[in-house]
């Protein structure tokens, strides 16, 4: 129902940066009031909220694990969401998923998992010592 399109995603050694871009359906930007929002999830562990942003303040929310090292944005004339992951650690090792839920308040988009609707397909984040 909502296109996500993640890209950006590789291998990097530690203290290096990477720059993730979810494009995301046009209506997210243009229609409706949406919460945007970065997950992350190694196998066998449960999905985990990375950051968060609101599509009409630009309001924004980090787990305390990346904040000061993350920076969650957003250009809504061109309908895409960025994550600039900086300082980056072994331990930032993690599939990483574009998410999206309608959003009526800036309070609506806290990073739960279980309050987002829609997801990207992942895109693999390795961080090398």
């Amino acid at each position: 129902q909502v296109q996500l399109v993640e890209s950006g995603g590789g291998s990097v050694q530690a203290g290096g940066s990477l720059r993730l871009s979810c494009a995301a359906s046009a209506y997210i930007y243009s229609k409706y009031q949406y919460c945007m929002a970065w997950f992350r999830q190694a196998p066998g562990k449960e999905r985990e909220g990375v950051a968060a942003i609101w599509t009409e303040t630009d309001t924004t929310y980090y787990s305390d694990s990346v904040k000061g090292r993350f920076t969650v944005s957003q250009d809504s004339a061109k309908n895409t969401l960025f994550l600039e992951m900086n300082s980056l650690r072994p331990d930032d090792t993690y599939m990483y998923y574009c998410a999206a839920r309608l959003g009526m308040a800036d309070s609506w988009c806290y990073p739960r998992a279980n309050l987002y609707t829609s997801w990207g397909q992942g895109t693999q984040v390795t961080v090398s010592s």
